[in-house]
């Protein structure tokens, strides 16, 4: 969702654990385009960096299991979208400036949080289209000036093949469901729901069946990623610390609502025991996602920000100590995601735009 993403795998599965085993691939050509200029001097841990859209609004781009391809979510007036869309292409060797990505989203509608399924030839995504094929309205800036995110209650989440065919549908519930990404171990997803009344992380196995709850205190759950292993969960939390608070917040939900101005990252085992909160540095905290050795964590976030802008590139260890800041610049830098190998970081940005309102993906060779 925004603030709301490829190729056969090489994997074993090992019957005891279910788990998928990701040799690292190389690009299948030699990379270029990289550009040293969209390098902040402060960022040591991008040894390279490319810029792989080149207009539009980008985000919430998704390694296939392999690392050969991205699909992720855009709208590009360019490319004939009034509301985000899910586009799937090979950062290494397709030049999006010559040629717009494959659509998957054929069925229209506003769509949502692509990720691969295990076998690379299918995606995972919410979308409205089933309610109406037209984009949804976008909720009018509110009187008392506060930032909101629709939580559209038509979005269900899907099955396509990477031709856009849908295959099956997911959910069923009346009600938001989205944010779904996959297991590593290519067993369960995980998900946002408002089935039972709030926004909260559900499991399920890859055909959408057994279903099972993992949060239950009221607050916004969302955003969620499975550890390299398996083994836990990651993601963005609101927590309301008042009556006033959560009074304001139950109110925006049965409008549709949702306030992502205060959130912290928290972690649990992946049926939802022993979650912990993991940071506590105020302002929003999100877009979390593990970095492949199981024990740091790269966020975008505001903390350091007086007006709420701009949002950095972040990372901390999974027990909450040693953060370190990773991206610099006055921009906004979201959405970070290592590849299976980690030798590659995707993420989004406004950097380099000319001075437009455009944010767009760019791929950075990772230095540790």
């Amino acid at each position: 969702m925004r603030l709301a993403l490829i190729a056969l795998i090489t994997a074993l599965v090992q019957c005891s654990r279910a788990k998928f085993v990701v040799a690292p691939v190389a690009p299948t050509a030699a990379v270029t385009g990289w550009d040293s200029t969209l390098i902040h001097p402060d960022e040591r841990h991008f040894k390279r960096l490319k810029k792989l859209t080149f207009g539009g609004d980008n985000a919430e781009a998704y390694w296939s299991f392999d690392g050969q391809r991205l699909v992720f979510q855009s709208t590009n007036p360019a490319w004939g979208e009034s509301c985000d869309q899910i586009h799937v292409f090979n950062p290494f060797t397709d030049d999006l400036r010559a040629k717009q990505p494959a659509l998957i989203s054929v069925k229209g509608g506003r769509t949502t949080c692509s990720y691969f399924m295990p076998n690379g030839k299918e995606v995972i995504f919410a979308s409205t289209h089933e309610h109406n094929a037209a984009c949804p309205a976008v909720p009018e800036r509110r009187a008392d000036g506060k930032y909101v995110w629709p939580i559209y209650p038509s979005f269900d989440i899907h099955v396509a093949e990477l031709s856009g065919k849908l295959v099956r549908k997911l959910t069923e519930t009346p009600g938001y469901d989205a944010e779904a990404t996959v297991s590593p171990r290519g067993d369960r997803i995980v998900f946002t729901s408002m089935r039972d009344g709030d926004l909260d992380l559900y499991t399920m196995k890859l055909d959408g069946s057994d279903v099972r709850r993992v949060t239950s205190t009221l607050g916004y759950d969302g955003g969620a990623f499975f550890s390299p292993d398996g083994s836990k969960l990651l993601w963005r939390a609101s927590r309301m610390r008042t009556a006033d608070e959560e009074a304001e917040y139950l109110a925006l939900l049965k409008e549709g609502l949702v306030m992502p101005t205060n959130m912290e990252l928290w972690v649990a085992n992946a049926d939802g025991t022993d979650a912990r909160q993991i940071t506590s540095l105020g302002q929003a905290n999100w877009a979390p996602y593990w970095h492949p050795d199981g024990k740091r964590i790269l966020f975008a976030s505001n903390h350091r920000s007086k007006r709420g802008f701009p949002f950095t590139l972040f990372m901390i260890n999974a027990d909450g100590t040693g953060l370190e800041q990773v991206s610099h610049g006055d921009t906004f830098d979201a959405f970070p995601v290592f590849s299976p190998d980690g030798r590659y970081l995707v993420f989004s940005s406004n950097r380099n735009n000319g001075g437009t309102r455009e944010t767009n993906l760019f791929l950075a060779e990772w230095a540790d």
